[in-house]
């Protein structure tokens, strides 16, 4: 099979000013799209700004023979996701990948948290992957081509001490893709939800040991292939870290069927609180379509 390129392809990635953005812009570039790189230039908190960090993944892609143009607005606001959409239709025409990558953390107990906390993480995860796709989705709809990641988290979809917010937010973007998935499927729109673990400014002061581990660059390989031409996979999470690739999923068990048009009580839910937690016949159902016809067969049966 042939390399994966992206000639004559534009990508949208926020977050681009270091870390994994950056990785993914460098790439990307240098296997021929053109590269609209993102960063307000904050602090890890989304505290402050400036230019710079866009600024130099820029420099780079253009020293090396690429293609490349710095936004500096914030994800966090529908006019910051239409202003960097914006900057790829004007500069090159067009937009066929995103890939929701800024993050920020503020990390603290559920019962310390304060609602600024909460909100912030909220913009910058959750609405700003909204705030962006949207408009980029209304272009790829159009053309009938387009590739999107929403970076999610194992804090939001495993849990983490301390990261209420930042899981809450992670998760929200499962629903975001999962739903994407499926309004984009004949307009030829793959989605996909990346679970990285990397070493990162915002991530390398809790790794401890494991930081050296987890080189970012382990998991640009994924996601390049993942806002491939050459990806069909859609509707999935994908985990990610130090070299090992897996794919993380919501299953649904068979559960206990109470029979057709019981009212079971509390005791025979305790009763059967094995049956419906065994785990041995799973299925993976890609809908809220499949659960209801597993519902409807089991009616009928």
């Amino acid at each position: 099979m042939s390399d994966i390129r992206f000639d004559g392809k534009v990508a949208l990635i926020t977050g681009a000013g270091g870390g994994l953005g950056k990785t993914y812009a460098l790439q990307l570039a240098s296997r021929g799209a053109k590269v609209v790189v993102n960063d307000l230039g904050g602090k890890a908190d989304g505290t402050g700004g400036g230019s710079s960090m866009a600024d130099q993944t820029v420099k780079e892609i253009n020293e090396a023979g690429g293609q490349a143009v710095a936004n500096y607005d914030s994800v966090a606001t529908p006019a910051g996701g239409k202003a960097m959409v914006q900057t790829a239709i004007d500069h090159f025409g067009r937009i066929d990948i995103v890939i929701n990558n800024a993050g920020i953390l503020r990390d603290k107990t559920f019962i310390k948290l304060e609602p600024q906390d909460l909100e912030a993480v909220v913009d910058v995860h959750l609405k700003g992957a909204f705030f962006v796709t949207q408009p980029a989705f209304a272009h790829m709809k159009e053309q009938g081509y387009g590739r999107i990641v929403f970076t999610a988290s194992n804090a939001g979809i495993l849990g983490n001490f301390g990261q209420t917010n930042y899981g809450a937010a992670k998760m929200g973007l499962v629903g975001l893709s999962n739903v994407l998935s499926l309004e984009g499927a004949k307009y030829n729109i793959k989605c996909n939800v990346l679970a990285p673990v990397a070493r990162t400014r915002l991530t390398e002061q809790l790794l401890g040991p494991l930081a050296d581990t987890l080189d970012p660059e382990c998991v640009t390989p994924l996601v390049t292939y993942l806002v491939s031409e050459q990806c069909q996979e859609t509707h999935s999470i994908w985990s990610v870290g130090g070299g090992r690739y897996a794919r993380m999923f919501v299953g649904l068990t068979p559960g206990w069927f109470a029979g057709k048009g019981a009212k079971p009580t509390p005791e025979q839910v305790r009763d059967h609180v094995s049956e419906i937690r065994d785990t041995s016949k799973y299925v993976i159902p890609d809908s809220i379509a499949d659960e209801m016809k597993m519902m409807l067969e089991m009616f009928k049966g």
